[in-house]
């Protein structure tokens, strides 16, 4: 059976790592979730995320889990957008998260970036998850 919503599946391997105090989690890679990881390492979220390819032909990645004194860096992250349910935004009508204090994941003509990102280059997109 294949999956439906890999970017969904993503981000619950990473929730639930961080409730198993977890130090790694390895999920099935692709392109748009080395994009999203990155971009979670570049905001501080994550330690790392690398990507490998296996012997036969599929990748594989692994994420670095970051804690603070003990306690998890990301409190929450959710799916936004969905297959069944798409969320495009313009650039005025992107949502921020917790007053700031979050981020919300945009995947845009111009790739994916955080909703501060976004508004700063004028592009909207898609609304994929939030971060906080």
């Amino acid at each position: 059976m294949s999956m439906q919503d890999t970017v969904a599946d993503m981000l619950t391997r990473i929730r639930n790592g961080q409730m198993a105090n977890k130090t790694t989690v390895i999920m099935p890679g692709s392109k748009v979730k080395k994009a999203i990881a990155d971009l979670l390492v570049s905001e501080g979220y994550l330690i790392s995320a690398s990507m490998e390819q296996l012997q036969n032909n599929t990748l594989e990645m692994t994420v670095e889990l970051k804690y603070y004194e003990g306690k998890a860096v990301i409190e929450q992250i959710k799916r936004y957008s969905r297959p069944g349910l798409r969320q495009f935004r313009g650039t005025d009508a992107i949502p921020s998260v917790n007053q700031g204090l979050g981020i919300s994941i945009v995947s845009t003509s111009k790739g994916i970036m955080t909703d501060r990102a976004a508004r700063a280059a004028g592009v909207g997109g898609e609304v994929i998850a939030f971060v906080s």
